[in-house]
């Protein structure tokens, strides 16, 4: 399996992101030393690209294959494209504060310790739909990782297509998000003209 093991901190000062929105409250003293250096127009689109790619933690083809999809979807591809990016089972529990970073929660539902309606859910991947029933195993519950995740991620801002009850450890997934209500720091327009040419 292809893993990305690029240092976080460093792959946040190339893209410019700011590495809180990874969950990540370290940051690098270091500048960039290509600041003053233009971009084209194909560097600014490949870098949201890269950008988007990051933030959720998919690999080149599964992302190709995500923007395949939204085209498809009514709307527009860009917000679609986000939308269905979103809609990921480890990113879904990470906006539910039941991990710290994307990664941490890859590998929470890689270790079985997700279910979704009941039914033990192991693929990071998973699309989840509305009404869907996301909650930590029983028997993970009363371990000492998920309370040390919940003292860091206790302030964070759930977000309002979600509904989350931590003391149990679980949440419903109230409705798919709309564009406006993802803040994630991306041009999607930008990949939609890359993909498109």
């Amino acid at each position: 399996m292809a893993v990305d093991r690029v240092p976080v901190l460093k792959r946040c000062r190339s893209l410019g992101l700011d590495p809180m929105c990874l969950g990540i409250s370290k940051k690098s003293k270091r500048e960039l030393k290509r600041a003053n250096r233009k971009v084209s127009e194909y560097g600014m689109q490949l870098r949201e690209k890269q950008k988007a790619k990051f933030i959720y933690g998919v690999l080149e083809k599964p992302f190709r294959n995500y923007y395949a999809k939204a085209e498809k979807m009514e709307g527009q591809a860009g917000a679609n494209l986000l939308i269905l990016l979103e809609r990921r089972l480890d990113n879904v529990v990470f906006r539910m504060g039941f991990g710290r970073t994307r990664r941490e929660t890859r590998q929470i539902v890689d270790h079985k310790h997700i279910l979704v309606n009941g039914k033990c859910v192991n693929i990071p991947s998973y699309l989840v739909k509305a009404g869907d029933v996301i909650e930590v195993k029983e028997k993970a519950k009363s371990s000492q990782r998920y309370k040390a995740v919940l003292e860091v991620t206790g302030g964070r801002l759930v977000p309002a297509w979600l509904d989350v009850d931590q003391e149990n450890l679980r949440g419903v997934v109230k409705e798919l998000p709309t564009r406006e209500e993802i803040d994630v720091p991306v041009e999607e327009m930008l990949i939609v003209e890359l993909y498109s040419k």
